[in-house]
């Protein structure tokens, strides 16, 4: 199958969908047609492209990033996100933790993927997609149908027990919160990229935590909280999917996470052909072969004439 095949299934894919006007893309310039034919060219001399995803595609369903000028979390609030540490030491800070994040879940686990996941999904089928290594944690491209898909910094969609390794779905404590606080009523339209909203401390006081059915242990989403580390498998996955793929692309990421970073940092030691698209600068500008700065969902749909 061909690049031709993407422009065919793609509005198919999108049929009924209306992407969200979002208010957190950050400031951008239009997309310029010599940077749409030098993105075009880098995926056809491609065979088995590595894509590194981060939250500059997510911001395009209306899932606001932390770091963008003016638009990210860090620009329009006071909003640190918490840290491993503290959740593990602090009962009150779990207790805030997950008052937030049952408010917030609704929303944010209801996100539907936009035109760059689908795009994904379409170029792994054609097989010149080899992996999609994604430090977003919002399950989007899976809900895009992309097959194989490395959650970096995990998903919020599972919820793992901190004493015996028990894992839960999230829709499953999402109930179990319902149950557990049946007079919290509080709504919200926001959205943070880790899935939580800001709320009263008067709702947050009562409110009881999820604990682990089998053994009554602390639950945490199955997330990399700030602080913590990346599992060690996980690490060398990725490490052996740069190595089998021929070049890399990252979408809507500025590497600024040195997990993210370090992949760069490998597929440049074994000479891959790396390229960027990214609203404003990144931590591996240095290393890429082609650096764009563009909204990822524009520039692929000038690639496949998506409009």
């Amino acid at each position: 199958m061909s690049l031709s095949y993407i422009t065919k299934q793609l509005p198919l894919l999108l049929k009924g969908t209306v992407p969200p006007v979002s208010e957190f893309i950050p400031k951008h310039c239009p997309v310029v047609q010599n940077d749409v034919q030098s993105l075009r060219d880098f995926v056809k001399n491609s065979e088995r492209i590595l894509v590194v995803t981060g939250a500059g595609i997510s911001t395009e369903s209306g899932i606001p990033d932390y770091r963008s000028e003016a638009v990210g979390l860090y620009a329009r609030s006071n909003h640190k996100p918490v840290q491993y540490s503290d959740f593990l030491k602090s009962a009150t800070v779990r207790q805030r933790y997950w008052a937030r994040n049952y408010i917030g879940w609704p929303k944010f686990s209801q996100t539907q993927p936009n035109i760059t996941h689908y795009i994904l999904h379409l170029l792994e089928e054609i097989g010149k997609v080899l992996c999609v290594v994604t430090q977003n944690v919002d399950r989007l491209h899976t809900k895009a149908r992309s097959q194989n898909v490395v959650e970096l910094h995990g998903a919020a969609f599972r919820v793992i027990c901190l004493n015996c390794g028990e894992f839960y779905n999230r829709h499953y404590i999402q109930e179990k919160l319902k149950r557990l606080n049946p007079k919290l009523e509080v709504t919200s339209d926001m959205v943070r990229p880790d899935g939580d909203v800001e709320i009263l401390q008067d709702k947050i006081k009562y409110f009881k935590p999820p604990f682990c059915d089998s053994c009554d242990g602390v639950l945490k989403p199955d997330i990399t909280f700030f602080g913590d580390n990346i599992p060690r498998t996980r690490v060398d996955s990725v490490r052996t999917q740069v190595s089998a793929s021929d070049a890399l692309l990252v979408l809507g990421s500025s590497l600024s996470v040195f997990s993210g970073y370090r992949i760069l940092l490998q597929a440049h030691e074994e000479r891959k052909n790396i390229a960027i698209v990214n609203i404003g600068p990144t931590r591996a500008d240095k290393l890429a072969n082609l650096k764009i700065s563009a909204r990822c969902g524009d520039i692929l749909s000038e690639i496949f004439k998506i409009t």
